[in-house]
């Protein structure tokens, strides 16, 4: 008798979904929104400084855009920082010109608290400040809305929140992958560091100190950002998104027990994500 079938070549075996240490994990194929990993995606954690995703969202999207207009830094920032036990900061200095592109490289890579705040307090709407930032907070929250993001509420614009900052693994995917679409978004959280060169007020040229990426992931297996966030009841924390050749993915961690268990889950999902497409 012939042995039919000695010749076919046997099925590939799946890979197994990683175990991670993530109280919640997700990854979404970039191109098409599939789901590719979900551990507890829609249970609401503190978002911590991945916030500051949105912030830049909101800042990207304003209508004529000026991204070399410049803003003045306040004390109110600066004391903002010192109020919330010296909050990670741009180390930006009173009374220096910064321009908006600046600005976004100030939020995204030191995770600067102070340029969140110059970003709320320019684009918010209002006349005093407490209203401008207020609106700018709303405007984070009909973002969120219009992003489908259902278990998101943003309370504050950097993250230090006050009791009702809160989203989940799924919704700050959708959040890194719209981002993703816009070009100055991705040139910012995929530079490992940044130097910039400000006004100061008597109109001379200041060379502030690098910032360098929180993100120590970057460049590892195609990782191109996104952003980092911690804290002590959220943990750690990471939004991320990376490719290899055709295939992109974008995904978050929430709730990691430390920074290196952090970047071990998201190496394993990159991986098993790139193995889902």
């Amino acid at each position: 008798m012939l042995a039919t079938g000695a010749l076919t070549a046997a099925p590939a075996q799946a890979v197994a979904a990683p175990s991670i240490t993530a109280k919640g994990g997700f990854v979404m194929n970039s191109a098409n929104g599939k789901t590719l990993y979900s551990k507890s995606p829609d249970t609401k954690r503190l978002t911590a400084s991945t916030t500051k995703i949105m912030t830049a969202r909101v800042v990207l999207a304003q209508p004529g855009l000026n991204l070399d207009s410049k803003v003045t830094i306040q004390k109110a920032y600066s004391d903002y920082i010192v109020a919330n036990n010296y909050a990670s900061n741009a180390k930006l200095i009173v009374g220096d010109k910064v321009t908006v592109r600046q600005l976004l490289y100030g939020l995204m890579l030191p995770s600067g608290c102070d340029a969140a705040y110059a970003l709320a307090d320019k684009f918010g709407a209002g006349s005093t400040r407490a209203a401008r930032v207020k609106s700018f907070i709303g405007k984070m929250n009909s973002t969120a809305k219009s992003l489908g993001m259902k278990h998101t509420r943003f309370d504050s614009f950097d993250g230090i929140s006050r009791g009702a900052n809160a989203s989940t693994p799924r919704d700050l995917t959708l959040l890194a992958r719209s981002a993703m679409k816009n070009s100055t978004f991705r040139a910012v959280v995929k530079a490992k560091s940044y130097t910039a060169t400000t006004v100061t007020k008597t109109g001379a040229k200041r060379k502030m100190a690098a910032w360098v990426n929180t993100n120590t992931l970057l460049g590892w297996n195609g990782t191109l950002g996104v952003k980092t966030g911690s804290g002590t009841e959220a943990k750690y924390c990471l939004v991320f998104a990376a490719t290899s050749g055709r295939k992109s993915i974008v995904g978050a961690v929430m709730t990691a027990p430390s920074a290196a268990q952090r970047t071990t889950d998201v190496q394993k999902l990159i991986k098993y994500g790139y193995s889902r497409i």
